[in-house]
């Protein structure tokens, strides 16, 4: 539909559910909508937290840079999210990026209408807490890939991630856009691109994925859960 209007979209924020159309219509007037292309910054570490954002359309990698120029992927996320929240617990600057990874529909609200608004609205106070509770249980799986598990699981836990997260079921097979390169999967998975690129031909050259460009295909989603752990 390209007639959507922003207030259709903020309905379809997961942490706006349970909010009725007047709290809805409220939340309209303090957000603003903007259209992003593909690898659009968003926000910078260290930048001030002063506005929070709600992903209606496209997909938002949360990074951080190394010393050392690496990046570091904490998340990937998908419409209906929200993010720059962690900087309501930290109460400082944020420290984290955000970036696009394809053309993105993007709310603001500032960090202050927030607040006032979660002051005064226990549901949504409740639904902030269990969305905390998540992204840091997300960040808690990531680090314990990464201290427990060898190269080729970590790269294989991220798939079944990234499907469980974004894939759709198409005749039998659950596929997913490929928002990601080669090198990106490995910033998330502490790899080289090298081992990222074996790996997902060895899955492709055993029946159990299919990848082109644009879509990532997982043909056996079973075996590869079973081959992650």
């Amino acid at each position: 539909m390209a007639d959507k209007s922003k207030f259709w979209y903020l309905k379809n924020i997961n942490i706006f559910d349970g909010m009725d159309d007047n709290q809805m219509k409220m939340v309209e007037k303090m957000t603003t909508m903007s259209k992003m292309g593909k690898h659009h910054p968003i926000y910078f570490s260290e930048q001030p937290s002063n506005n929070i954002f709600f992903l209606k359309e496209g997909h938002v990698k949360l990074y951080r840079l190394h010393e050392d120029g690496r990046e570091v992927i904490l998340d990937i996320l998908g419409p209906g999210e929200i993010f720059g929240e962690l900087s309501i617990v930290d109460q400082g600057g944020r420290r984290e990026a955000a970036e696009t990874l394809d053309d993105a529909l993007v709310c603001s609200m500032s960090m202050r209408d927030f607040e006032d608004m979660v002051l005064h609205n226990p549901g949504l106070n409740v639904q902030l807490t269990k969305w905390v509770g998540l992204r840091l249980r997300r960040f808690e799986e990531k680090v314990s890939d990464l201290a427990f598990k060898d190269v080729t699981k970590r790269i294989i836990s991220f798939l079944v991630r990234y499907a469980d997260d974004f894939g759709r079921i198409k005749e039998g097979t659950v596929q997913v856009s490929s928002l990601l390169s080669h090198q990106e999967i490995a910033y998330l998975t502490a790899a080289s691109r090298q081992t990222v690129t074996t790996v997902l031909n060895e899955l492709k050259d055993k029946g159990l994925i299919d990848f082109t460009r644009k879509t990532l295909s997982i043909i056996d989603f079973d075996k590869l859960r079973h081959l992650s752990r």
